[in-house]
């Protein structure tokens, strides 16, 4: 009788704590990414004349869009820094070391001054401030995700691990919603000087939430079982000093071809993804050949990134049910072919026109990024999962989306629209090779340690 009315109870608390884990991973991670993602906004429309006000409207964007890059430099140290701690004393401890660092991070460059008060120092403080956004970013990503996954039942942890995933479009929408409300309440000349500032300051929310992960969630079950494993091996040779090998260097000798795989599938995403939410705000808003206002760009990208939401979480649960691998190799094909329709849509200025150009690369670029936390969780085994997660996940940031605004600047000024286009396509190509490499993993225990 006892089993009998203690399971049901069992199943609500464990429901319970899993939307609890998941609406915190959801909060965490869409203020870190909107703290990520303010960046790319403020790179493509402020900094340019606030930090680099001598050079041509063309190589001020450029050299803008370089200090975007640095964040992305950044990320596989992160991750390399990050996970080595996340696989050694546990996911929710490093997780909230990387919230606070963003958070501050980013309040720092709200408050940084331009180049007309302090020179070129504020360009090197605004690099500095990007590179620091960049380590957190670089552990936050492997520790919301981890935290949601190993908790989730096996048959959910796409689904679950979705909530993660959704921080990146979620953050997307609140960055460009606070530029909007920003720019709708003040002059233009307020926005340009001081306007800007006020949703980096807000960032301090990070260190707030950061707390709550400190209080009130435990660390994954799958840690905790490798923990005890590594208890009950010392106390049962006491005498033997453990070799302690640094997890990072573990995942690398163990799993390169995953990693490398892991790094290649998300090539797709990352191009797209910036060339979606940060460069086309240049194109669209050109002065020479506007299509847009810059007011009508942000509401373009927000409108288009409320569609890749439902579309990660239908392609997570799609990925529980059938098979991580065939859908992302969906959302790669797609996006490739859908990268040509893309810029023609945004040169007809007509604003619905522009939503679905935008908005149909974000969710066919849901369709991979939605079940992409499962599936790199899968990849690898417990001791040394937060480390090679994030380092196919850094190494596929850096090389897709760190230079992905530069090339596509430099590829239009210089040559044509259309080689930005080639360019999406061809990184499409190779994720899609990168996952016909890697085998199917939706049925993969997560509770192995070797």
């Amino acid at each position: 009788m006892t089993t009998e009315v203690n399971a049901p109870v069992d199943e609500v608390h464990l429901k319970s704590n899993m939307r609890k884990v998941a609406m915190t991973a959801l909060a965490g991670t869409s203020i870190e990414w909107y703290d990520f993602f303010l960046y790319a906004t403020a790179a493509a429309l402020v900094f340019p004349a606030a930090f680099f006000p001598d050079s041509s409207p063309a190589i001020g964007l450029i050299f803008s869009f370089g200090t975007f890059a640095f964040g992305f430099i950044a990320r596989p140290l992160g991750g390399i820094i990050f996970g080595h701690w996340g696989d050694r004393v546990g996911r929710k401890k490093t997780l909230v070391i990387a919230l606070v660092m963003m958070g501050v991070a980013s309040t720092l460059i709200g408050l940084l001054p331009t180049y007309a008060t302090i020179g070129i120092a504020a360009p090197i403080l605004l690099s500095v401030l990007r590179f620091t956004q960049g380590l957190a970013i670089g552990g936050q990503w492997g520790g919301a995700m981890l935290l949601v996954t190993e908790s989730a039942p096996s048959d959910k942890r796409g689904y679950y691990g979705a909530f993660a995933q959704a921080g990146a479009p979620v953050g997307v929408i609140l960055a460009n919603l606070a530029f909007i409300l920003i720019s709708r309440s003040v002059s233009e000349e307020f926005f340009m000087e001081w306007g800007w500032r006020i949703p980096f300051v807000a960032s301090v929310a990070l260190i707030g939430i950061s707390m709550y992960v400190q209080l009130n969630l435990e660390d994954t079950e799958a840690f905790k079982e490798l923990e005890a494993l590594k208890n009950q091996k010392q106390a049962d040779a006491p005498s033997a000093a453990p070799i302690q090998r640094s997890p990072v260097l573990v995942a690398l000798a163990k799993y390169p071809k995953r990693i490398a795989l892991a790094a290649g599938a998300f090539l797709s995403i990352q191009v797209t993804f910036y060339i979606l939410i940060g460069f086309v705000l240049a194109y669209g808003s050109d002065p020479e050949g506007a299509a847009m206002s810059r007011e009508n760009m942000l509401f373009a990208v927000l409108f288009a990134s409320m569609l890749q939401i439902p579309a990660q979480f239908w392609a997570a649960s799609y990925s529980d049910r059938n098979g991580r691998r065939g859908i992302f190799m969906i959302g790669a094909v797609l996006t490739g072919i859908w990268s040509f329709a893309l810029f023609p849509l945004i040169d007809t200025g007509n604003f619905w026109l522009i939503v679905l150009g935008i908005g149909g690369g974000l969710v066919f670029l849901g369709l991979m990024y939605g079940p992409q936390a499962a599936f790199f969780t899968e990849l690898f085994s417990t001791e040394v999962r937060y480390s090679g997660a994030s380092l196919g996940y850094q190494i596929g940031a850096i090389l897709g989306g760190a230079f992905a605004p530069i090339i596509a600047t430099y590829l239009w000024y210089e040559y044509d629209i259309i080689w930005v286009s080639v360019y999406i396509a061809i990184a499409s190509g190779l994720s899609l090779l990168s996952v016909i490499m890697l085998t199917e993993t939706y049925k993969t225990s997560l509770h192995d340690t070797q």
